[in-house]
């Protein structure tokens, strides 16, 4: 925002005040200066200093609330206007326009004035210069005056053609009112921009002719031209967050929109409407001005805030001068004298060492508790006269059980291969998850409009958005809070989700690229559970909830052996696969992280298996056999008869070719030998496969293959 200090010299007295302090003092208060501007009009140099405020001081997005901040922040006296204090010879009473107690809501003020025998829109030469001074190109007709009011008081009043609207309507007569928009309405903006209303939508209406979209934009057919000799103005205050999701949903913001979703108050909405008739007057002595409409205008009562010199003491913190034996802290009377200075009024307890401060309706956004007055004391004092010091530790916090089954899951998982995501907590997947999901009331954006009933659409997605950048294997998990509803009450569960698979690059030359199957990567996921000495059990998916995310057949619950659900593993579902052109064996699981921290603080002693010193001996059996017995069966007949010193056994191939006899293949087995006691000799192991192969050949009538 381009303010000239000229403009603000007529409210408050700048001649003796250096430029680079009042720079100083704005951002030190929290206004930014982006850049400093020097104009020259009429052989007259004027300083005009860009500005930027914080969105929550909506009263200083004008030059009136810049100049009593400025007044402020120096402590000097500010001018009001004659137009703000004089009073308005129009009886108004206000009664209330809307009925439905919804709309009510929505606004706060409302007024409807109508001007006639207007024939001079000219703007004065002052007035266009202070539009030039603040960056704008003055027109010469109504809408100079127009943002003239706007910059200077920063109420955005809107205009319609009186004429049209008694054309359309064909009379004089009509009442105006604020009414939900009719179903797939057709509104007409300003350059011929069309919008399609539904009943969020409120718009302003004459009778059943709608003029405009409430606090946004006019209908193109009743906005100002330069053929105007009549008007309606509306002076009127929406609630911001209303107005910011109508703009929202209908993908508009204006400048007067913008305005009303910073919240701002209707402290100096009569004056300043007051003030845009008048400049109007001056051009046009014939002038008649009628009340139209009287809309209400709610009383904003002040807030009270207590707060105490020793926590202000607290927070602030010493000021400089102070030492180590020392410390000073800014004084109970100079306290009082800022809150002064703001024009707080307040009561000091003595007592209690504590301020009772009312807090003025054009602050009560941005001052609602006792740590926003001890800033405001800080801003006024100087946040760079205090002293900056780290504060003293006196212990080192230690881990609790929940960060250290934490910790370890993470390293275990890091360990198997596995990177940490992170994704939003918000989403729009409304179709993968089959629940309702828990909604914000006013989202920011679109596509962050609901809570996550799962990490799972997330985590396909980082996927997703990998294979574009050209990273093809990315094996994740991620940690995440997920949201329901049950009986409408919101329930809140820390999850653990992760997401691998996918194509597999080749280890050497002469081998194939395959991907790997559903059963190696259970073994993978069971081997990560083991780790914590878990016992669980898995059993076949049945449910409705990960339809559209899991494979229907590929999908298991693991559960343990007590009972609870720890969570669910399965293949991705194809068909969503190929929707986001992912590769369909990637493999994904969510597990309930609370549970896990359940089970792991009941598992407190931990088991160990004895590592043997003494060397091993691994030998390989070859025997064909026929399909109907399973590798099981033969495992658990191996190990059975094997001696304490067998240990493992491991399928290495499985062979078939036309030499092999039908319905049989070769299986070829690796046997692990080792004591725990002596070291063995090769005799005693061929011993024992000697006595295997006589029991596989008359158990599973097997060929021993030399």
């Amino acid at each position: 925002m381009q303010i000239s200090l000229k403009w603000i010299e007529e409210f408050l007295n700048l001649k003796k005040v250096n430029l680079n302090y009042l720079i100083e003092k704005l951002t030190l208060g929290g206004f930014e200066i982006e850049k400093i501007v020097e104009l020259r009009l009429d052989n007259e140099k004027i300083l005009i200093l860009d500005i930027s405020s914080t969105p929550n001081r909506s009263d200083s997005l004008s030059v009136r609330g810049i100049s009593k901040e400025i007044a402020t922040l120096l402590n000097k006296p500010y001018k009001s206007s004659q137009y703000l204090n004089k009073n308005i010879n129009w009886e108004i009473q206000f009664s209330e326009l809307i009925s439905t107690s919804q709309l009510k809501r929505n606004y706060s003020s409302f007024l409807g004035v109508t001007l006639e025998n207007l024939n001079n829109f000219n703007s004065p030469k002052w007035l266009q210069q202070k539009l030039i001074q603040s960056g704008l190109k003055p027109l010469d007709n109504f809408l100079d005056f127009q943002s003239y009011i706007l910059l200077e008081t920063g109420y955005p009043f809107e205009v319609y053609d009186l004429n049209k609207i008694f054309s359309k309507l064909k009379t004089k007569h009509f009442n105006l009112s604020l009414i939900k928009a009719e179903k797939n309405q057709t509104f007409l903006a300003s350059k011929n921009s069309t919008y399609i209303l539904n009943e969020p939508v409120l718009t302003i209406k004459a009778d059943s002719l709608a003029l405009g979209i409430a606090g946004i934009i006019v209908d193109s057919c009743f906005s100002y031209c330069s053929e105007t000799t009549s008007l309606l103005i509306e002076a009127s205050i929406f609630d911001s967050t209303f107005i910011r999701q109508q703009s929202r949903f209908l993908g508009l913001r204006t400048e007067r929109s913008s305005r009303y979703e910073k919240s701002i108050k209707s402290n100096n909405l009569l004056g300043s409407l007051y003030k845009l008739i008048n400049l109007l007057k001056v051009q046009n002595p014939n002038l008649i001005c009628k009340i139209h409409t009287k809309g209400q205008i709610l009383n904003e009562y002040s807030s009270i805030i207590n707060f105490h010199y020793d926590k202000t003491n607290e927070i602030l913190g010493p000021i400089k001068g102070s030492n180590s034996k020392q410390l000073k802290y800014i004084s109970k009377v100079l306290i009082s004298k800022y809150l002064d200075q703001l024009k707080f009024p307040y009561i000091f307890q003595v007592r209690q060492f504590a301020w009772q401060v009312q807090i003025p309706n054009f602050r009560s956004d941005d001052i609602t508790r006792s740590i926003d007055l001890i800033e405001e004391i800080g801003r006024l004092y100087g946040f760079n006269k205090f002293l900056t010091q780290l504060p003293i530790i006196k212990g080192i916090g230690s881990e609790d059980d929940s960060y250290k089954i934490r910790k370890k899951f993470t390293s275990c998982l890091l360990n198997s291969g596995f990177n940490e995501l992170i994704n939003y907590s918000l989403t729009n997947e409304k179709n993968l998850v089959l629940n309702e999901p828990v909604k914000l009331i006013n989202p920011l954006l679109q596509d962050c409009s609901n809570l996550k009933l799962s990490l799972l659409p997330n985590l396909i997605k980082t996927v997703e958005e990998n294979l574009k950048q050209g990273n093809f294997s990315i094996d994740g998990f991620e940690y995440g809070h997920v949201f329901s509803l049950d009986n409408k009450r919101f329930k809140e569960k820390e999850f653990i989700a992760g997401i691998f698979g996918g194509p597999r690059t080749k280890s050497s030359f002469s081998h194939v690229s395959n991907s790997l199957v559903w059963f190696q990567e259970k073994g993978k996921m069971e081997q990560i559970l083991k780790q914590f000495n878990y016992y669980t059990y898995w059993v076949s998916y049945c449910g409705e909830f990960y339809k559209n995310i899991l494979h229907p057949y590929r999908t298991a619950e693991i559960k343990f052996t007590a009972g609870p659900i720890l969570g669910i593993f399965g293949q991705i579902n194809p068909i969503l696969a190929k929707k986001y052109n992912i590769s369909t064996n990637l493999y994904l699981f969510e597990f309930n992280l609370d549970l896990i921290k359940y089970y792991s603080k009941k598992n407190k002693l931990a088991l160990y298996n004895p590592y043997s010193l003494y060397p091993k001996i691994v030998k390989n059996l070859s025997f064909i056999i026929s399909y109907n017995i399973t590798f099981k069966e033969i495992e658990k007949l191996l190990l059975a008869n094997g001696t304490k010193f067998l240990k493992k056994v491991i399928l290495l191939d499985e062979y078939k070719s036309l030499s092999i006899p039908k319905n049989h293949s070769s299986l070829c087995l690796e046997l692990t030998f080792q004591s725990n006691k002596k070291t063995l000799q090769t005799k005693e192991v061929e011993q024992i496969i000697e006595t295997l192969k006589i029991l596989l050949s008359k158990t599973f009538n097997v060929i021993i293959r030399t």
